[in-house]
């Protein structure tokens, strides 16, 4: 029997044997790996009566799961919940959107517990984890999201679970060099998840660029509707973006502090994306798609510094800063890009992610190089910067210096494996769109017939239209 095509492709997007047997080996394939390696750790182990006896605890709520677990509550909603809506604009890729946002971070979680566990928590020839994992698992699966966001609509779900494989496991190998070898500081993740994630993804888009793409240009834009789902996006990844930065910083002032410098940088930036929305258009009106993007950018660009003394009035002015950045660049750069770089963004991550990312780690290094013992107090500066061991005699300016450099070593891995991925992704055996047919639902998915089914079934004969 014939496979079904889409009228005009070219290509085979069939996916009945080919989608169910990878998504079924690899799931197998996490099986085995979780039971050869992973444990539960001290603190979600039956032995926890032990282990507080040691550690001369008397209550059960001192168990990190307490501290962590609302931090973690919010982040799996941002990835999940967030970012899914977010990428609703486009007409016809709903289901695309938050359904193969929901396949790659289901994915994506479980190889991160392993690749971030073999690097960051392996004991004895186990991985030992606990909600913490289970928060810096979400991180990594943050950076996919992000680098779905430049090829969303362009790419079937086997070419994202070979993206996700290869980017979580890149993901690991930059976060290791930059946290345990250069010893930066980067609690939100301007740096390892931003500023990584955004460039990978520009990269991949443009190892994959579509030359005929503009055949689908009438289903690049969005309706009514689906802006205001991707608002409802916007609006819980605005919310719960200062537990985001907060999540993993240490108990105490840093993670207070965290939260803090995040909400004001946030509120600062909403105003400034308003304000240059309006500025910007020769009507003066507000335009969706900045207030549904540049309104985060923000939180993006206070996350490394976000445990530093920044002050609220320094976040104010880093908020301020990024609302102008990420809404001309939506205005300006994003034409430029596509047209003259041949970079086909789809929801403009080089203006929510690149840019504001590499705008927090500026910050993040200025900040570093600025602290003072008068500022932090002696104990707290030794504290804010982890200055012990074989790194209490570093210094401020050093620091700062290193913060600089994981800029660098984050932009180097991101366009390397980039290039890498995108390259692999090229293979023509992946069942990708036709550029005809890219941005529908319907090339994957089963679509309701409803009132609105002409829309999306007006490539495909096999569905009649309704009358």
């Amino acid at each position: 029997m014939e496979r079904p095509r889409h009228q005009g492709m070219a290509k085979n997007t069939y996916m009945r044997w080919r989608l169910p047997l990878v998504c079924l080996l690899w799931e197998v394939a996490m099986i085995v790996l979780f039971g050869v390696f992973v444990r539960f750790g001290p603190e979600a182990d039956a032995h926890w009566e032990e282990e507080k006896r040691e550690m001369n605890l008397t209550s059960d709520i001192e168990n990190d799961f307490y501290f962590r677990y609302p931090s973690f509550q919010d982040v799996h909603v941002m990835i999940f919940v967030g970012f899914g809506f977010l990428m609703m604009f486009l007409k016809r890729y709903g289901f695309g959107a938050v359904g193969f946002n929901f396949l790659l971070a289901a994915f994506g979680i479980q190889w991160a517990l392993l690749m971030q566990g073999w690097f960051h928590s392996f004991k004895n020839g186990k991985i030992l984890i606990g909600v913490e994992n289970l928060i810096n698992a979400d991180f990594c699966v943050g950076s996919v999201c992000i680098a779905f966001g430049a090829i969303l609509g362009k790419t079937s779900p086997i070419q994202l679970l070979v993206m996700t494989l290869f980017q979580v496991t890149l993901f690991a190998v930059n976060e290791y060099i930059l946290l345990n070898l250069l010893h930066v500081k980067d609690a939100g993740g301007s740096m390892t998840i931003h500023t990584f994630g955004a460039y990978f993804g520009l990269t991949v888009t443009r190892i994959l660029y579509r030359p005929n793409l503009e055949q689908s240009k009438d289903k690049q834009g969005s309706v009514y509707h689906s802006d205001l789902f991707a608002m409802v996006g916007t609006l819980y990844l605005w919310m719960y973006w200062p537990s985001f930065n907060s999540a993993i910083s240490e108990h105490g002032d840093a993670q207070h502090r965290a939260a803090i410098n995040t909400y004001c940088s946030l509120a600062a930036c909403v105003l400034t994306t308003m304000a240059f929305s309006s500025m910007l258009q020769k009507k003066g009106k507000l335009d969706m798609v900045h207030i549904q993007n540049a309104t985060l950018a923000g939180g993006v660009a206070v996350g490394t510094s976000a445990e530093m003394m920044l002050t609220p009035y320094g976040s104010l002015i880093v908020g301020f800063i990024c609302g102008i950045v990420s809404t001309v660049g939506y205005v300006y750069l994003t034409p430029f890009l596509e047209s003259r770089l041949h970079i086909q963004d789809t929801c403009g991550i080089h203006n929510l992610h690149a840019m504001p990312g590499l705008i927090g780690g500026i910050v993040g290094a200025i900040t570093a190089a600025a602290a003072t013992e008068d500022v932090y107090g002696k104990e707290g500066f030794i504290k804010a910067f982890d200055f012990t061991g074989v790194y209490q005699t570093r210094t401020p300016s050093v620091q700062g210096g290193f913060q600089a450099a994981g800029i660098v070593v984050s932009l180097l891995m991101a366009f390397a494996g980039g290039a890498l991925v995108g390259a692999i992704l090229k293979l023509p055996i992946w069942g990708d769109p036709a550029a005809e047919n890219c941005f529908e639902d319907d090339v994957y998915w089963e679509v309701p017939e409803d009132e609105e089914s002409d829309a999306y079934h007006m490539h495909n004969p096999d569905k009649p239209a309704s009358p």
